[in-house]
């Protein structure tokens, strides 16, 4: 009886065990690709996320964590780590990947817990990196908010040291998340809870990597650099003390090894320098330098290009310039979407499956519709040679109401951290602010402003102010959307477009669009989705006519390059997403729709008529 009771108290003194967490397993998509169930728990541990400022010392949270939904606002008390279900990190809660596959959670928790080795909080700092969060996040360690942030599609960072309490793996990560999606009016892309034709299941949660990162007390905060086709680079080495330290850089040629600059510079502000005779980054040679940043205790890598984005009169057309000569921008509206993942590719070979794709039919360019991807993405468009037309994510605003000064201020400022998030990327050669005029105020014209605003960020690109209608002037471009046949700086055009103005270049943001019923294997199965695949711009009823249209867009294209001042077009779409059968391949990327052969031959012949409006090569900035 003695040992009962005894046994009953230290049962009652001890904590009770919390629950198991439900195992994590790849739930089926309504979908699958074939990297699906070869992923794994750790696909993007071996990407260093943020590639242009990287550093030996750092660590990897991706993996499994736990998740569980809440009614609650944050500021309720914390959760017992582990919670209820394993979760997949990074990953959408609605994925298949995500081990969740959940619609219309709103407010959710997410934890984990780590470990710090000891050398890194001796004389150093730990920052913890979140790439992307959707939509409103807060930060817990060890039971103290550490941070917040607002934005679905940018990363933040934190410095936890002061919270570590432990170097084991008990230290403790919870994540509070709010997602409205287009419950409010906020910069959503595409993602709905509404399913539509063109609308599609949207991404919450931690959708990109979490990480740790050492650092010394002082340290590099970030690195802004362009480099220019004359050889001019211009830098400025931000730091976290803002108190003008002397600092080292360097810049690499990668194929020689050679150091072509060797530069002492102050943290904290803006200098210029000359490299002699730089190799050039162009889509057919795209020829990156090693950068290397020392500080102190501090050393960051990075790489930058030169090339020079601009515009200017070719043979009496405005046109788009790449390093002084105009190249025409030719390549696919990249949306980016996974039957799987969602918003989260795979696994990285799946990723850059897409754009070989597009290189390997003679490309050029993608353009990155209304998402911001890992910037990993942009890293592989660097090196491979295509292009970026960058959009910024659109707010959409229900029952005709427009945004609110509140809603437009938020939208501006989150345009802002992405571009200065992204400049970095040589790839990058445009910004897009609006896409047919989702969230765009129309009672005046804030695009005038804001693409300002873009350019004061960085002068070093093109801006298309308004992509499809609603365009009053502003920006390089004069970019109208016409499905299925172009009209790219034509003496036509169709409502709601309005007619090209020659005082800026002339570009076909979105054509094509045509679509073949994919076999049910590889088609999205969901009724929303079905339902609306003859929403799509052009149906066609068997493969042979669907190559037959094809071939007589891109010729229309070719006619219109020949005759007018047509300076890119944007072809609708490199994949299937949802109900969308208009795809180069299908939604699974398991067929490749198009006749490879023909599409490389008919893309040739675009760039070589582009080429020949090169007039005498005379050029008026």
């Amino acid at each position: 009886m003695i040992l009962l009771l005894v046994a009953l108290l230290l049962g009652a003194l001890l904590p009770s065990c919390a629950a198991a967490p439900e195992p994590y397993k790849v739930l089926k998509p309504p979908l699958d690709t074939p990297w699906t169930y070869c992923a794994g728990i750790k696909p993007w541990t071996a990407k260093y996320p943020r590639p242009q400022l990287r550093r030996a010392l750092w660590q990897s949270l991706d993996g499994i964590w736990t998740f569980q939904p809440t009614d609650g606002r944050d500021g309720q008390p914390l959760p017992s780590l582990p919670l209820k279900q394993e979760v997949l990190v990074p990953s959408c809660i609605e994925s298949g990947l995500s081990g969740v596959q959940a619609m219309g959670v709103t407010t959710m928790w997410f934890g984990t817990r780590f470990s710090v080795p000891p050398p890194w909080t001796s004389n150093r700092r730990v920052l913890l990196h979140f790439e992307a969060i959707d939509y409103e996040a807060t930060v817990y360690i060890n039971g103290a908010k550490v941070g917040s942030n607002r934005g679905g599609y940018t990363r933040f960072s934190m410095d936890i040291t002061d919270h570590v309490i432990h170097h084991d793996d008990s230290n403790e990560i919870h994540v509070y998340v709010f997602d409205p999606t287009d419950d409010w009016s906020i910069p959503q892309g595409k993602q709905t809870k509404r399913l539509s034709h063109i609308f599609y299941t949207p991404c919450t949660g931690i959708w990109q990597s979490v990480w740790l990162e050492s650092v010394p007390e002082q340290r590099i905060s970030d690195l802004d650099i362009t480099a220019d086709m004359t050889g001019n680079v211009t830098v400025t080495i931000h730091s976290n003390k803002k108190q003008g330290t002397p600092l080292e850089l360097s810049i690499i040629d990668t194929h020689t090894g050679k150091t072509v600059a060797a530069e002492q510079l102050i943290s904290d502000q803006t200098l210029s320098f000359t490299v002699d005779s730089p190799k050039l980054w162009t889509p057919d040679s795209p020829t990156l330098y090693n950068v290397t940043v020392k500080m102190g205790e501090d050393e960051v890598a990075s790489y930058t290009a030169f090339r020079t984005i601009s515009s200017g009169i070719v043979d009496g057309v405005k046109r788009p310039l790449l390093n002084g000569e105009f190249v025409f921008y030719f390549g696919p509206l990249d949306q980016g979407y996974w039957p799987d993942g969602i918003y989260t590719p795979p696994t990285p070979s799946a990723m850059l499956h897409d754009l070989e794709l597009v290189k390997r039919l003679g490309m050029n360019m993608v353009r990155k519709h209304i998402k911001v991807e890992p910037e990993v993405f942009y890293e592989a468009c660097d090196r491979m040679g295509l292009l970026v037309i960058q959009d910024m994510p659109s707010m959409r605003v229900f029952d005709n109401r427009r945004p609110s000064d509140v809603e437009q201020a938020e939208f501006g400022r989150q345009l802002e951290v992405m571009v200065r998030q992204l400049r970095n990327h040589p790839s990058i050669a445009v910004w897009v602010i609006y896409n047919e005029g989702w969230g765009q105020i129309t009672d005046h014209h804030p695009e005038f402003e804001l693409t300002e605003r873009v350019r004061a960020l960085d002068p070093t690109r093109l801006v298309d102010a308004v992509t499809g209608w609603h365009d009053h002037g502003a920006g390089d471009f004069h970019d109208n959307h016409h499905y299925a046949e172009p009209q790219c700086g034509t003496p036509w055009y169709s409502q709601p477009n309005t007619a090209y103005s020659p005082n800026r270049s002339a570009i076909q943001g979105e054509f094509g669009g045509i679509g073949l019923r994919p076999d049910n294997a590889n088609l999205w199965p969901l009724r929303p989705a079905v339902d609306t695949i003859n929403e799509t711009y052009e149906i066609h009823a068997g493969i042979e006519s669907y190559h037959y249209r094809a071939r007589t867009l891109l010729r229309l294209l070719r006619e219109q390059i020949e005759r007018y001042a047509c300076s890119g077009a944007v072809y609708t779409q490199t994949t299937d997403v949802e109900g969308e059968v208009n795809g180069l391949m299908t939604y699974d990327r398991r067929v490749v729709r198009i006749d490879e052969e023909a599409w490389r031959e008919d893309i040739r012949r675009l760039f070589e008529a582009a080429s020949k409006r090169r007039g005498d090569g005379s050029l008026v900035a």
